[in-house]
């Protein structure tokens, strides 16, 4: 019996992958390097400018991207949910098809950056400049929140934040 329960133990541990972060991966991004399907779970990029990167597939989920310059990297179909991007600098990234939901984009610069199929639930972009980014739709907007302060491409708008 003993055995048994050990045995299954053990089997439950391998059944599926890890979902604490990867100290090894955020330490390979804090330098510089690209790591696309990465585990950046509550990695700590603040302040840092990291151009150009891919990060396509990554798990940043609660990740603090604050006061960077990310300008060209790729977020694409990324788990960016709770990310906390404020004063940060995002010219030409692509969010294509990532989730955001509960982000924070306050104050961020969003030029050209593209948005196609991200979800943007409770995401906040008050102040954000994001008037030529692409990719936006009327319907993804309804589910995030900005200010007056907000600026988006011609014919959107976006609810208050609350």
């Amino acid at each position: 019996m003993k055995r048994l329960t050990l045995a299954a133990i053990a089997a439950l541990s391998l059944s599926g992958p890890a979902m604490a972060q990867n100290a090894g991966q955020i330490a390979r991004v804090q330098a510089g390097a690209s790591c696309p399907r990465c585990n950046l779970f509550q990695a700590d990029l603040e302040g840092r400018t990291l151009k150009g990167l891919n990060l396509s597939g990554a798990r940043l989920r609660q990740a603090n991207l604050s006061a960077g310059v990310y300008n060209r990297a790729s977020f694409a179909g990324g788990d960016l949910r709770d990310v906390e991007a404020s004063a940060s600098v995002f010219s030409s990234s692509s969010f294509v098809g990532a989730n955001l939901t509960n982000a924070s984009f306050v104050g961020t610069y969003l030029q050209g950056a593209n948005f196609r199929g991200a979800i943007l639930s409770g995401t906040n972009f008050s102040g954000a400049e994001m008037d030529r980014a692409v990719g936006l739709s009327q319907r993804q907007l309804d589910q995030a929140c900005g200010d007056e302060a907000t600026t988006l491409p011609a014919g959107l708008r976006i609810p208050a934040c609350r």
